[in-house]
């Protein structure tokens, strides 16, 4: 058994057929097929079905085995690359991001962290809460920032900053003038609706808390659209609170952001990792970068 063996091993989950890993890796797929044959005989036991019409399908036992192979890989290259760089970090971190938030972590993460820690390459990847927690468990992402919301077991998370529901509203909206908004004050008020997960449990929680029902006048599956509609006094919005979040819509129109009391939906954006991967040097820098950013240094 040879670590070249468990490389291409450890990166087969992320495709659907054999020639599709062969084309990724720069290999011959006969020469892929012979690898995955010589380590099924060290194991004893068949790792994957490889079938032209199915694609490729990773047994039980050869799940266990890929996501075994990444960890040694991933140690092997740490060991690599510290016995490389002495005191300063080197080498890649990829970070996944969730898709609603992106736009006000990303620039700041990417135009900070490279100067910080100039020997790193950093990878960004944004998605979904479904297409990030895929793409940790095949390997593909060191860490990825979600909401602490309907998060799956097995995983460790570290807490990078808080955030709340905050009522969005046009700036002549009688309740724009206060402080602070009351949930039941917006029932009877048109609501644009932002309809993802896993934000869309949260406000229909929220309300039923209170015995309440939202009349919903529009759903959309976009941020942006929900302040370009509330921008023009169509309704108002209920999103997650953010950082470097500037009341305005994508067409430049104002928007006012008022926090709710009582409060609802209080939360974290966490960085996560699988329980079984121990994070490198890199990514756990990253995530102390962004807790200086962004958030609570007591996380």
């Amino acid at each position: 058994m040879t670590l070249r063996q468990l490389e291409l091993f450890a990166a087969l989950p992320n495709f659907p057929t054999l020639s599709a890993a062969a084309a990724h890796l720069h290999i011959s797929e006969s020469a892929l097929s012979q690898a995955i044959t010589g380590l099924e005989k060290a194991v004893g036991e068949q790792l994957c079905v490889r079938r032209k019409a199915r694609g490729l399908t990773l047994t039980p036992t050869g799940q266990q085995f890929a996501a075994r192979a990444r960890t040694i890989v991933a140690d092997t290259q740490e060991l690599i690359l510290d016995a490389a760089r002495g005191e300063q970090l080197r080498g890649p971190v990829t970070l996944g991001c969730y898709s609603t938030f992106a736009p006000h972590v990303v620039p700041e993460l990417l135009e900070g962290f490279p100067k910080r820690h100039p020997g790193v390459r950093m990878e960004v990847t944004v998605g979904t809460n479904e297409e990030l927690l895929a793409a940790l468990d095949a390997g593909g992402l060191d860490v990825a920032l979600l909401f602490d919301v309907s998060l799956p077991v097995g995983y460790r998370r570290r807490r990078i900053y808080a955030t709340e529901l905050e009522v969005h509203l046009h700036p002549g909206h009688p309740l724009a003038a206060a402080e602070a908004v009351d949930l039941a004050e917006l029932a009877d008020e048109p609501y644009i609706f932002y309809d993802a997960a896993p934000g869309t449990r949260n406000v229909t929680d929220a309300f039923a808390a209170r015995g309440l029902e939202p009349r919903i006048e529009a759903r959309v599956t976009q941020i942006g659209l929900v302040d370009a509609l509330v921008a023009r006094g169509l309704g108002y919005g209920l999103l997650m609170s953010r950082p470097n979040n500037h009341p305005m819509s994508v067409d430049g129109r104002p928007v006012v952001i008022r926090p709710l009391d009582p409060p609802v939906t209080r939360s974290h954006v966490v960085g996560l990792w699988p329980e079984e991967m121990k994070l490198t040097p890199r990514a756990s820098a990253l995530l102390d970068f962004a807790v200086e950013k962004f958030g609570d240094p007591m996380a």
